[in-house]
Formats: C-alpha cells, structure tokens, sequence
C-alpha cells in the first residue's frame, strides 16, 4: 500500500459529512449527531481510500463488508451512503426517522441498500463483524484456488465506548483474537462519552491491553480529528497484518466543531440553531442552506463507485476463468452465493416408523445433521461448549480453526464458541448475513435466554440461524431449576419471525429441519430432549411441516388434547385410558406455532375445529395456551432437581393424570350445557406470518 496522499478536496468533503449528518439530525429532531462529527474524517479515508464495494450493485459478493456497531450514529452511515452514490437521496436524508422512510432511527439490513447488519443494541455489530469475518475466511479457504483469490474482502467495523462495554463484544472479540482473524479491522471511536456523560464514570479499564490479551492488534490514532495521514496509515497497517484482527483506537472529540464539542450534551439530541450557523459559517458553508453538498464532494466520492465497478468486472472475469478450470467448484460456489439449496436435498433426511425405537429428540437431531452434512456442506456449525451434549458435531466435520493450532483450518465446517451463548448468536447473525453459509448454533434451551438480544435481532433482521437447543423442560432431570426452561418456549414464541419448534418424534424432528433450511428470512429454534421419545403412530413429515396437525383422530369427540414434544406421547396415552371409560380424544401436535399459523384459515380451523374443549398439555409454563385451548396444564412455577421421571410424576405431567384432568374438563363443559366453539373463531383474525423486517 502507498503512503497517504492528500487531495485537495479531502476537508470538504470531511465537512460535508459533518454538516450533512448535522442537518438529518436537526431535521428530525432526534438522534445523534456527536458520532459522525467525530468520526467524518476516519469515515472520509476508509472509504474514499479502502472500502471495495459497488453502489450500483451493493450485493456484489466480494464486497468488503461495513458494520456501524455504534448505530445510534447512523446519520454518518445515511450521510456516507447518499454521498458513494447507493440509491439514498438527500430526500431520503430529510425524512430520517420518519414513518416508512429509508432513513430508520438505527441501521436495519434488508432496509437501506449498503447496510449489511441490522444495528442499535450496542456490541451487537461488534460481534456481528466476526461472524461477518469467519464467513469470509471459511469460504476463500474453501473455494480460493492459487491464481483464483476469489473471496478476499474485508469486515470493517466502527464501534464506540458503549460497544465495548457489552459483554456480547468481549464475548466475540475473545473469540476473533482466537481465531486470529486477520480480515477483522475495528475502528473504535475512543472518544470518551456516553449518555451519562464522560466515561470515567463507569468505564476506566485500559482498553489496549484488554485487546492485546486477547491476541488483537492494537494501533493508535492519537488525533483522529485531523491527523488524516496517521488514520490512513493505521487502517494499511491494519490490512497487512493476516494473522490477527486489529482494532484502531481512534482518539476522537464527540461532535468536533460543535459549541458543545466534548460533552455528552452533543452526544444524543440535535445542535441548537445557532451552533448549526457557527459551524457551518466556519467551514464554509452557507448558513442558510440546508442538506448543501458541493459538487466537488460528489465528484471526489464518485470515485468510490468507479472503482467498485471496475473491481465487479475484474472479479467477474476471475470467477469465470475459475469456472473454466474448477467447474465443480465453481458450480458450488455460484449456487451458494444464490442461496439455491441443492436438488433433492431433503431425500437425505430420515423417515421413522411407529416401530422404530424410542429416541431422544436431541439425538434426533444430530441423526438429521449427520444425513445432512455430506448434501448440504454450507451448514456452518457449531456449539456453546456443550458440542457432547447438544450432539451437534458429526463425523464428517473437523474444526474451524487458524491452521497455526493444530486443531483444524479455516475450511472445517464446526466453531468451537466456549461458553459464549450471547456472542455466538451474533456472531451467526454475521455468518448468514455475509451469505454462502447456513449457520447453525447450539446450546441447552435455558440459555438461549443468555443470548436473546442476538435472537431478537436475527428475527427482526431475517436472518436463517438454526439454534439446536437441547435439555428442554424438565426432563432434563437432576440438573434442576437453574438449568430447566419453564418460560424460555413464551419468550420465544412472542418473538415476531421467529420459528420455536418442540418435536415429537423423528418425523417432526425432519420437518423441523425442512422447514428451518428452507425459511430463507426466518430464525429458528429447535426445542430438544434429553429423554427419549417414541415414534408416533399417524406422525408424518409432510404434515409435520404445516407445524400442527391431528395426529389422532376421532370423529365427535369429547376432548380434544393438544401438546408439543415430550408430551404429546403422554397425551396419547392419556386418550387411550379416556377411550377406556368411553370419552374420544382428538390429539393434536403443534410443534411450531408461527408455522401452523401461516396456513390458511380452514386449515388451522379444521385442526382445532368447534364441537369440543381443548386441553394444552406441556411441560412448561402455560402463558400463550389459551390461543389454542380452553383449558392449559402446565408447570404453575419452577421445576426442582431430581430423575425426570420423578419430575414428571411431580407435576402431573402423566397420562394417567392427564386423562383425569381431562375428564374434568370434559364433565365441566357439559354440564355448562353450551356449544364449545374452537379457540381460533375470533371477531378479529390476526395474520400471524411474519415476513422479514421491512422497517
């Protein structure tokens, strides 16, 4: 890389970033207009001298990738944005944080071309930049070829004080230093401010060597205001080091130029009018202008697209030359960067018969996984330590690792995240985000809970992550209440897009994993066993995939019992010793609720059909129930530690008790003496199917 050379036209445009972020903040009245101050001139080098993308095609593969951890200072982002020339106008400026704009109060992927991750909950970009990294380095070391260095961008990330104060960023930034990932720059805005003011409140720990213990490179921008050469020269450095990530500590002044430069005043609130004319009367711009961008700034970031575009072309070139020499390998690559799954993928997934043994869904799953592993190599998985467990690794796979380890090499298809729950997840919204890969995450199902904030952006932001989350209700036996989820299954299932499956059998185990692969904008999380499971009679995939369905029928029954999981066979149970004192039992399994409730109308009403109370059974708490059933058994508190099956016994979660129970509520309705109409006849009928996030 050359030594920095100046242009002439390098402070104007730096202030025009400045004022531009400051007049979209002032427009709406609300944000933050502190960070892109600061951070203009570190924003104006890297990309007017780095960053390799194509506005006119912002999902052009080899793209370097850019992540505003530090969203709530996404005016900078917009500003950047509208100025390379992607399709944002300096209408689309005026309108920030206004209804239905392009211009959303944080970044959100899929929303504004050029942003990659959906970002506001501080560290989560952060973290999100190693997956974006570890995507990168799996697949160029896959697909790369000598002569054919075909997958070499890299992850840029802007992150702040507050970032770095989430555990969510230690969690990832350990990981990366790890991992030594050489194509992971940090920029972190070092600038000493956050809400609560100056961060010598909270926050006085030495940064530097917090990184450096975690194997990062750390430089220095000591004047990140002005000093454009040291800025240059810490991102080159940066690039030329291949075996570790690097974070530049940027010096910085939050809301350089404003009167209130310095202090958190600028941090999170509009510039009052008569800073806005200060500044702007000192770096020469008109006062009275507003959203004012001089030619000679369009014609200097012009060459941002320029350049894009010729690296498109030259990188198209190569990949057609590669599909000349390597046409297999060319083939897999190209289907992958189409996110196109292979022909006939899902014939490699198991069936089951009623005969077949009972099996812990948990073991299921690593059955379906090991099925899937040789048909679908763009499975990228992994576990939070618990990889014996979860069964998540199969035979087929060795490790992702640096080779430097021993331990496997950047091709190996299985991350060892360590106890990291928070970190992993983010890090996998990363890895789908980049594309090419499926990533696949796994843990106990309680502590998913540890990594909710990560969920909740993976479903917002349409995000295809398959959480194996095994251990699943009480039956997990003598680990006790600290490990048994009671009301982890409500959290998740009120999540919009959000894909919470509790399977049966192997049937449903299969069609979990259908459906997970082919929601190409939907998370999901696949609710696990540690005890066995017997294969139903009347469970089918196909049905299974409508995520619910009668698996016994009866025609004008007295009951109709519905579970999920490890419970359904105990509802069957239950029916059989009803059937036993003359009452007929429907049962209906409902693995997946926002699955079941995309189908249409007379489907779902079909399934839970009038004529008879509805009893939900399962071993967790019965908050949501009642939108299926009329009456709910469930756990009323939390579990205790023991053998599962004396747990089960516990809380009446047996098909002697449920049938008992069940014999209640069927005497109960009778004797009320009025039509039992199904839970599902509403005046209002909400259309649950969510789509991905469209802002």
């Amino acid at each position: 890389m050359s030594a920095f050379a100046p242009n002439q036209y390098d402070e104007l445009a730096i202030n025009t970033i400045r004022t531009l972020a400051v007049d979209t903040v002032a427009a709406a009245n609300s944000g933050h207009p502190g960070a892109p101050m600061g951070m203009a001139p570190v924003a104006h080098i890297l990309f007017h001298r780095f960053l390799n993308a194509n506005p006119k095609n912002p999902k052009w593969f080899n793209r370097d990738r850019f992540v505003l951890s530090n969203g709530h200072g996404c005016a900078l982002q917009y500003t950047l944005l509208h100025l390379l020339g992607y399709n944002l106008s300096t209408e689309d400026l005026r309108q920030f944080r206004q209804l239905d704009s392009k211009t959303p109060g944080h970044p959100e992927a899929g929303h504004t071309e050029g942003v990659e991750v959906t970002t506001g909950p501080l560290g989560q970009g952060f973290a999100n930049g190693v997956g974006l990294a570890i995507a990168q380095a799996h697949l160029a070391a896959v697909f790369n070829k000598e002569d054919f260095d075909l997958i070499n961008n890299y992850t840029y990330v802007f992150t702040g004080d507050g970032c770095l104060m989430e555990g969510v960023a230690s969690e990832a930034a350990s990981l990366a230093g790890h991992l030594k990932l050489g194509n992971l720059i940090v920029i972190y805005d070092d600038n000493q401010i956050s809400i609560d003011g100056s961060t010598n409140v909270a926050f006085t720990e030495d940064v530097e060597q917090r990184f450096l213990s975690y194997g990062w490179q750390v430089l220095h921008v000591n004047d990140g205001n002005s000093d454009l050469a040291s800025i240059y020269a810490s991102i080159a450095a940066a690039r030329e080091e291949k075996n570790k990530p690097t974070i530049v500590k940027l010096k910085t002044i939050i809301g350089f130029g404003s009167k209130q430069q310095g202090t958190h005043g600028v941090h999170g609130a509009p510039l009052k009018a008569d800073d806005i004319v200060a500044l702007k009367t000192k770096w020469g711009f008109n006062p009275e202008e507003k959203f004012a961008v001089p030619q000679a700034t369009y014609d200097l970031y012009s060459e941002f697209g320029k350049r894009g575009a010729q690296l498109e072309e030259q990188w198209a070139q190569l990949l057609a030359a590669y599909g000349e020499k390597y046409p297999k390998e060319h083939a897999e690559l190209t289907r992958r960067i189409a996110g196109k799954l292979p022909e006939n993928w899902q014939q490699a997934l198991p069936v089951y018969k009623p005969t077949d043994g009972a099996v812990a869904s948990r073991k299921l799953s690593e059955i379906v996984l090991t099925a899937l592993a040789p048909v679908l190599p763009e499975l990228l998985g992994g576990s939070a330590d618990l990889t014996g467990s979860n069964l998540t690794k199969v035979k087929s796979q060795h490790d992702f690792q640096h080779p430097s380890t021993g331990l496997g090499d950047y091709a190996g298809t299985y991350i060892r995240y360590g106890v990291r729950e928070h970190g992993m997840a983010a890090i996998a919204n990363g890895i789908a985000a980049y594309g090419g890969s499926i990533p696949y995450v796994a843990t106990f199902l309680n502590f998913v809970s540890y990594a909710s904030g990560a969920v909740r952006l993976s479903a917002l932001s349409g995000h295809r992550v398959i959480w194996v989350a095994t251990h699943d209700s009480i039956g997990l036996g003598e680990d006790g209440p600290t490990h048994q989820p009671v009301e982890t299954q409500v959290a998740l299932r009120a999540t919009p897009n959000l894909a919470f499956w509790r399977p049966a059998d192997g049937n449903e185990t299969s069609a979990a994993y259908i459906v997970a692969i082919e929601s190409e904008h939907t998370p999901s999380v696949l609710s696990l066993t540690r005890q066995n499971l017997p294969q139903l009679e009347g469970s089918s995939v196909e049905k299974a995939k409508k995520g619910g369905y009668v698996l016994v029928e009866e025609e004008n029954e007295d009951l109709t019992i519905v579970a999920t999981g490890s419970e359904v066979s105990i509802a069957v149970d239950a029916a059989k010793k009803l059937k036993e004192q003359g009452l007929k039992t429907r049962i209906i399994s409902l693995p997946c609720w926002l699955t079941f409730d995309q189908q249409p109308a007379e489907y779902r009403k079909a399934v839970f059909r009038s004529g008879a109370p509805i009893l939900s059974v399962e071993a967790n708490s019965t908050v949501g129930w009642a939108k299926y059933s009329h009456e709910q058994f469930g756990l009323p508190s939390w579990g205790a530690s023991a053998p599962y099956q004396k747990l089960y016994e516990k809380f009446g979660l047996t098909g002697s008790n449920i049938a008992v129970v069940g014999k209640k509520v069927v005497d109960f309705y009778k004797q009320r003496g009025v039509p039992v109409l199904s839970p599902l006849d509403k005046a209002i009928e909400v259309f649950t199917a969510q789509q991905p996030h469209q802002g």
